[in-house]
């Protein structure tokens, strides 16, 4: 049976994570658009959403990552578990090493590729924003989660951290407008022909840290965050 075209894109990756791959190539939003449906998303980029949903339906063969799981049906304290362990420990080793490499790119080359001066000024203050924004997460978003999750502290109140929820989803919405940047900027990661392994590499670890980074908005977003409101209810 194929996928009806006014399903939110935000739940087919939640219900088949393999999708995310299908939309990654597309370059739909299932993160921070995710409430958008299938149809909606397809015409925003100008593909016909039939055809899309018929590439979605042979996602479930492809072999999951060790990025995914069952956020719907796994208890929150261990989703929050997996986003730390999978995500938060991934942007921990990446971002400085992508500082790092695109600092020694840029000092190499940016004389000769202007657009690498700005795509280090971009990256640099998203590694930043990263940074603190996961400390928000640990200190005070996610532990506010997992003593909802063990119940209310006296009948009628809750321990979710609203406000906490509500920046930590205005700073993904400012995540995702500095990837749109660096693919506008760099051509969609797209090194200038000839170019050094490094910079190569470069771009490589760009286009994929935007990727691991959809896949962690989408847990929050789509999963986490909404299962987290419905149980304060």
């Amino acid at each position: 049976m194929s996928i009806p075209t006014y399903t939110p894109v935000a739940q087919l990756v939640t219900e088949q994570p393999d999708r995310a791959r299908i939309f990654e190539r597309l370059g739909i939003d299932y993160c921070c658009n995710g409430n958008r449906s299938l149809a909606d998303a397809c015409r925003k980029n100008d593909l016909d959403p039939n055809t899309v949903a018929q590439l979605l339906d042979v996602a479930a063969d492809a072999t999951t990552s060790s990025n995914t799981m069952d956020g719907s049906n796994a208890s929150l304290s261990d989703l929050i578990d997996h986003i730390v362990d999978a995500h938060h420990a991934y942007l921990r080793r990446e971002l400085p090493r992508m500082e790092n490499l695109l600092m020694t790119v840029t000092d190499a080359h940016g004389e000769d590729v202007p657009w690498l001066d700005p795509t280090l000024e971009v990256f640099q203050t998203l590694k930043l924003d990263l940074q603190t924004h996961m400390m928000t997460e640990e200190e005070r978003v996610f532990p506010s989660i997992r003593t909802l999750e063990q119940g209310p502290p006296s009948p009628g109140s809750s321990s979710l951290d609203q406000s906490g929820v509500e920046q930590m989803i205005k700073e993904h919405d400012d995540s995702g407008a500095a990837f749109e940047r660096l693919r506008d900027i760099t051509g969609e990661y797209t090194p200038p022909a000839g170019a050094c392994p490094k910079f190569q590499a470069a771009m490589d670890g760009l286009e994929e840290l935007e990727k691991d980074t959809h896949q962690h908005i989408h847990k929050e977003n789509n999963i986490l965050f909404p299962r987290a409101r419905s149980l304060a209810e």
